[in-house]
């Protein structure tokens, strides 16, 4: 599902007192996209564990705050417009470091390649990289990088339910997704662990991007959330 329009899901109002050090007294707007299971709607509400994650930092801090379901390109473009104070979980990018600056890790993870059984791809082999057809949610670090790196990307998958059918369709031949990601819409797709080859590519960390005009205006802001964060994220162990 998309919202070619921003879709306010979830707004929590906290913090009545005069705002402390590092917190603002309105509303912070933050974008995110529907990705499970990090982010994404039930029953109208956004759940997810990044999503807790951020919600958490940010209740600990009494800090009030908006959450905005989007489209993933348009969430990156209201932050840099400064339509929205901050969008997440996002990988750090050349792009987006020129409007945005990165909170800690709210979530890291193993990003794979996937393909069908039978396939005999090796994507670090420089020959497979453009006879092989590969992709990843379009509009993402993973998907630029690829082209970047001279893969031979010919899909523009809007989410990475997408890019599993195309893949299981044989659209493509590698998929280039997050594990738990994948796994979510393979459990959906009543598939099994064995019914696609995983090749482990790197761990990366995905975060909260908050623009610079914010965080100029707003300069301890990022210290104390990236404080909470963390306690949050320790909590959960």
């Amino acid at each position: 599902m998309r919202w070619p329009k921003p879709h306010i899901c979830a707004v929590a109002l906290v913090a009545l007192a005069l705002p402390a050090s590092g917190q603002t007294r309105d509303p912070i707007q933050l974008a995110t996209q529907n990705l499970p299971p990090y982010h994404m709607l039930v029953d109208g509400q956004i759940k997810g564990v990044a999503f807790d994650r951020v919600t958490c930092a940010l209740d600990r801090m009494g800090q009030p705050y908006e959450i905005i379901m989007m489209d993933w390109s348009q969430a990156q473009l209201q932050t840099e417009n400064g339509d929205v104070e901050g969008f997440f979980a996002g990988s750090p990018n050349k792009a987006r470091a020129v409007y945005a600056t990165p909170s800690d890790p709210v979530i890291t993870e193993d990003l794979s390649w996937f393909m069908l059984p039978g396939r005999d791809i090796d994507p670090t082999n420089e020959a497979d990289k453009v006879s092989a057809r590969y992709s990843a949610k379009f509009a993402t670090s993973k998907w630029l990088k690829l082209k970047r790196d001279g893969y031979n990307v010919i899909k523009k998958p809007r989410d990475a339910e997408a890019l599993l059918n195309m893949l299981r369709k044989g659209e493509i031949d590698v998929a280039l997704e997050y594990e738990l990601i994948f796994q979510h819409y393979m459990r959906a797709a009543d598939m099994k662990g064995d019914d696609l080859i995983k090749i482990p590519s790197k761990s990366q960390s995905n975060m909260v991007h908050f623009s610079h005009r914010f965080l100029a205006a707003n300069p301890l802001f990022l210290g104390r959330f990236n404080s909470f964060l963390a306690m949050c994220k320790a909590g959960e162990k």
